[in-house]
């Protein structure tokens, strides 16, 4: 048996609460499905006004320590109380209609397995009126009265609002018929019709429950059954031998998703609500939106409730106007979508980069730095997308990276750190959505993308972050101006989640370090764990840059310059080799892949000086090799800018196990081989 809806009327003195219940129990009050509860108030019974039950203070002061209520309240000098029975009632799937206060809502929305909030409206000249008519107050205290500002509605609570402005009649009947509208219920049944991917349901054309109009269109419908819901696209069958009068049905893939038993009771909800569909207007209208109303939409999105073309509307607007403070509320609303980490430490440490840059792999050095040190790093990666690898790729090639959180707890707790595949721990089911539609309309935004990484670290309990800001003609930031700029967003919208950020423009106009590609970037930063002076210079002054940057959050450290000799002493005196190996070890040590036997020397055309590296041309020449998905194919690079080279000199080698694409890497390159080299004079 479906559980009933608990129907929690509210709206300002004057409207007329008590009447239009009233009005429906003589309607609806033998009809077995509706329970019209009574009120315990601290005033005694037989007063004008509605018929409650009249106690004492301290008759409602044993009532609360005995749990005799569900909820209560304070109002106008008087308490006021909702018995716990009424959940009894609830239970055996009668509705519940209870006159309330609004600042009740939310805490009653946790008790109840559906909330329905009645809001009862009336123009301020009626309300005035009506409590004038009352006699008990003077028409300077009825305006102030009416005047008088009230707690909002939460947005993200089911809603339907009746206009009490007119007869009593009128508005009797508009109550009865949305209690009607919400509770409403139909016997489930399972349709032999195949809808592939998309949830569909279906009402009988001559519905002896519902009006089918009322549910057809674009907008989905949630279903309703004890807890489970279901949101689906409403259809019309005229097919008396499939459905009967008072059944909706179900396609066979949405039955087995939902696996609700047949015959189950089922109640409808129209969706987006009237609220959320109003903040996805006000979005799309270029409107500023709050925190309720994010995390709203976001919610429906994500569970299937607006139509792909609504949620481009909303992602195209969003995508061009998002303020400082919808940064932070996207954020917040973002990490509740996925799991938390929680660390008992004062001090938990992350890096970000915007990336774009070949190689760099400086966060395989960063993380086992400050690990040697001793702040805790649970650091989450991504994968490539577009690159020849991510750090999680990179990582992959010689430890497992697809943790959870409890490997993760552990991995921090042995060796201090991890770097993982974000995948797994972070990634948020908006991600998922939103992916789908940006990245084939080729949608971007900074400021999407820093509510999104920032909720990132805060789900991973991250309380320091430094973020890197590659610029450069090849990189996403394609000026020094435009990473400072993003910087600066990035701190503010840090600070306004709690969170110490830092961020810095860097050089991306180049690779950094020699090798592209997972197996060449670990075999860079193996070599300058190693101090071996053949190492990537480059490679080894950036991480150092950075991970001077996270120590000097040490208070024991206390300045960058401090953090920068620390990290220097840790890596020269092999303890941040030593941390790596114990991250390696925590995570799952696997046999390191190696640079692919297979080679194809690119070679210098003409004697003359480097004076340009196309990180991006040479990376798309490592993913042809096979990176990031071979993680032993890439480009160890042999020359670096400035460099003079001769005829015939050996530019890099490109690495592969799959000779077709190794050959199609080498036929590319010929073209094009992403290094210029300029005569000398």
């Amino acid at each position: 048996m479906a559980q009933g809806i608990f129907f929690f009327v509210v709206g300002p003195s004057g409207a007329g609460k008590d009447s239009l219940i009233e009005g429906a129990r003589a309607q609806l009050g033998d009809t077995g499905r509706y329970v019209f509860a009574r009120r315990t108030i601290t005033r005694p019974s037989g007063a004008p006004g509605e018929d409650h039950i009249g106690v004492t203070e301290a008759q409602f002061s044993a009532s609360v320590s005995a749990g005799a209520f569900l909820v209560t309240w304070d109002a106008h000098g008087l308490s006021y109380g909702l018995s716990a029975d009424l959940l009894t009632a609830l239970g055996e799937g009668c509705n519940v209609i209870a006159n309330g206060s609004r600042k009740m809502i939310r805490q009653l929305a946790g008790l109840v397995p559906r909330l329905v909030v009645v809001e009862v409206t009336a123009s301020l000249d009626v309300l005035a009126a009506r409590i004038l008519a009352r006699g008990r107050e003077n028409a300077l205290e009825a305006g102030a009265r009416v005047m008088r500002q009230v707690e909002p509605l939460p947005v993200d609570i089911e809603t339907i609002r009746v206009n009490n402005d007119g007869a009593l009649e009128q508005g009797v009947s508009a109550f009865v018929h949305a209690l009607a509208n919400a509770s409403q219920r139909v016997r489930l049944r399972r349709v032999p019709i195949s809808t592939g991917l998309e949830r569909v349901a279906y009402l009988p054309l001559h519905s002896a429950v519902l009006s089918v109009g009322d549910y057809l269109g674009g907008s989905k419908v949630d279903l309703l059954a004890d807890t489970a819901s279901l949101s689906v696209q409403i259809q019309g069958l005229d097919a008396p031998g499939l459905l009967a009068a008072d059944e909706i049905g179900l396609s066979e893939e949405a039955f087995a998703h939902w696996r609700v038993a047949e015959g189950a009771e089922i109640a409808l909800r129209r969706t987006p609500s009237p609220a959320s569909r109003q903040a996805l207007i006000q979005k799309v209208q270029g409107q500023e939106l709050g925190e309720p109303e994010y995390e709203m939409l976001l919610r429906d999105i994500i569970e299937g409730r607006y139509t792909d073309g609504e949620i481009s509307a909303f992602l195209v607007s969003a995508t061009r106007s998002l303020s400082d403070a919808e940064v932070v509320a996207l954020a917040r609303v973002r990490s509740r979508f996925s799991p938390t980490m929680t660390w008992d430490r004062p001090i938990v440490v992350d890096k970000h980069s915007m990336g774009g840059v070949p190689g760099s792999r400086i966060t395989l050095l960063v993380v086992p730095i400050v690990a040697a040190h001793g702040l805790a790093m649970p650091k989450t990666s991504s994968r490539a997308i577009t690159s020849a690898a991510g750090t999680a790729d990179a990582m992959e090639s010689v430890a497992r990276v697809d943790l959870d959180i409890a490997d993760v707890q552990r991995c921090v707790a042995e060796a201090g750190a991890c770097i993982a595949w974000n995948g797994r721990l972070n990634h948020s089911r908006v991600d998922d959505v939103m992916n789908a539609i940006t990245r084939p309309l080729g949608l971007d935004s900074n400021r999407w993308s820093v509510a999104s990484i920032l909720s990132k670290k805060l789900t991973a309990g991250s309380t320091h972050v430094v973020v890197d800001l590659p610029y450069g003609p090849r990189t996403k930031l394609r000026t020094q101006a435009q990473a400072r700029e993003l910087g600066d967003l990035f701190e503010r919208v840090g600070a306004g989640l709690g969170l110490t950020v830092v961020a810095f423009a860097t050089d991306g106009s180049r690779p950094i370090g020699r090798g592209i590609g997972p197996s060449l970037e670990v075999r860079d930063v193996r070599a300058v764990l190693a101090n071996d002076p053949e190492a990537a210079q480059d490679l080894r002054d950036k991480a150092l840059f950075f991970a001077g940057q996270i120590l000097a959050w040490d208070p024991a450290i206390g300045s960058v310059e401090a953090g920068r000799r620390r990290a220097e002493e840790l890596l020269t005196n092999g303890e941040a080799n030593a941390a790596f190996e114990r991250i390696i070890d925590a995570q799952g040590r696997r046999a390191p892949v190696l640079p692919g036997a297979l080679t194809f020397a690119v070679c210098a055309s003409a004697a003359g000086e480097v004076s340009a590296l196309d990180g991006w041309r040479i990376g798309e020449l490592a993913r042809r090799a096979g990176a990031p998905a071979d993680k032993s194919a890439g480009i160890d690079l042999k020359v670096g800018l400035g460099d003079r080279v001769t005829a015939g000199q050996c530019l890099y080698v490109i690495h592969g196990s799959n000779s077709a694409d190794l050959q199609s890497a080498s036929l590319l390159a010929q073209m094009s081989d992403g290094v210029t080299v300029t005569p000398i004079a």
